[in-house]
């Protein structure tokens, strides 16, 4: 890492240390700013002390760029942390070097806004009282840093076509579908991508046997290792339904803990799952995994090597989101030969295409409505196709073809940018 220069900004009554490093990797030359004030410790503080952290960040920013050996065209701001950045420029650096910038602002999930008050927010940044109203940053009695980017950012784009849409609407956009409805022709979404070299079930040191589309005998492997090493009953011909996941409302978990009693009993299915949450999810799997001994068994917590195993051991790959923006799980599962079940929302919706038995078309299973009795359905469908070892192979062979690369994302994002200019 090469130190570049040293300046200083101004939050407030706060002269800021900013120190401009600059690191080429790959050969892309990265810029980062330094404080160990703010970027010391932990990255995520929570609460008043993150708005303070990414406030400097934005102005650390926009007052180095006049200062770096080129001029962007483009910046692209992720999420609120980043969102007040064409606010700032677009609001109290008029006339200055950075006027000629475009802005792109992406949103990963519509949830999380950055909403503080407004004496906090002036006292930080010094944004003219005129912008606290609800036609620029102003939403719900806060000051909003998503929705201030959302007004002056050049074009907005989350992580999927879908969630590009449900966002416009009130049950999906937290507050925001009127400005996102109002700027609907500046609304896109690209979907995600995944690191295919570090999912890759022909090269993964991770699981005990490898594999491809034409040799699948390693899955088989690696399922009798899922199940032996998790206390589950050894049957290759037993499937198995997996989630990796945090176990909470918006990853369908309710769903979930409505239907499992129902599913297992009476019928020859296992149930895995890897992750953690919300306490009372946690508690009703403990639980399950006792009633169920060889049936369910849950792993509270992460484990990176299990995460492989599971996802190229299991027969289903289970994810009934309530919402879910992209979702990788469902790629990284296909990329494994594990078929999903999902629900039709955001990046799921996008990504799994649903068997059709007339057609014969499809990579996976989904249910449209957030509804128990529907996943229930949906998940039973699924396990009677397991018989037919025709259509399996088919479903497999689909989901295991599917591009989810980052050269898909990259070349969609360059396209973007060129439109920008």
């Amino acid at each position: 890492v090469e130190h570049l220069f040293t300046i200083r900004c101004y939050l407030g009554w706060r002269s800021c240390y900013v120190g401009i490093e600059r690191l080429i990797l790959d050969g892309v030359i990265i810029y980062l700013v330094d404080n160990e004030q703010y970027f010391g410790d932990r990255i995520y503080y929570g609460g008043y002390p993150e708005g303070e952290q990414y406030s400097y960040f934005c102005r650390a920013v926009l007052e180095a760029i006049p200062l770096l050996d080129f001029m962007p065209d483009v910046i692209h701001c992720n999420d609120w942390h980043t969102a007040m950045l064409p606010m700032l420029a677009r609001t109290q650096y008029q006339g200055r070097q950075q006027d000629g910038i475009r802005y792109l602002l992406t949103i990963h999930n519509i949830a999380f806004q950055g909403k503080f008050g407004f004496d906090y927010v002036q006292e930080l940044l010094g944004i003219d009282p005129k912008y606290y109203t609800p036609e620029f940053m102003e939403l719900y009695g806060c000051a909003d840093y998503l929705k201030g980017g959302c007004v002056f950012a050049d074009r907005i784009n989350t992580v999927s076509p879908s969630y590009a849409e449900e966002i416009k609407t009130s049950y999906y956009s937290e507050g925001l579908d009127g400005i996102l409805n109002a700027r609907s022709a500046e609304v896109s979404g690209i979907i995600n991508g995944i690191d295919t070299k570090v999912f890759n079930p022909h090269s993964d040191p991770l699981i005990p046997a490898n594999y491809d589309r034409a040799h699948m005998k390693g899955k088989a492997v690696c399922k009798e290792e899922l199940q032996r090493r998790m206390g589950l009953e050894v049957n290759p011909d037993i499937p198995i339904i997996a989630m990796v996941t945090r176990m909470t409302e918006q990853k369908g978990f309710d769903l979930v803990a409505s239907q499992l009693d129902r599913l297992i009993c009476g019928r020859d299915v296992e149930f895995m799952l890897l992750g953690s949450g919300d306490a009372r999810f946690e508690d009703f799997m403990r639980g399950a995994e006792a009633r169920y001994k060889g049936r369910v068994c849950a792993y509270i917590g992460y484990n990176e090597e299990l995460a492989h195993l599971v996802y190229a051991g299991s027969d289903f790959y289970l994810m009934p989101s309530r919402f879910e923006p992209c979702g990788l799980s469902q790629m990284i599962a296909m990329r494994y030969g594990t078929i999903p079940i999902v629900r039709e929302t955001g990046g799921l919706k996008d990504t799994v295409e649903p068997y059709n038995c007339f057609t014969g078309s499809g990579n996976g299973f989904s249910f449209a409505n957030y509804n128990a009795d529907e996943m229930y359905d949906t998940i039973l469908y699924a396990l009677g196709c397991c018989g037919d070892k025709k259509v399996m192979r088919y479903l497999i062979s689909h989901a295991m073809e599917a591009d989810f690369s980052f050269d898909l994302s990259a070349e969609a994002y360059a396209r973007l940018y060129v439109c920008m200019l």
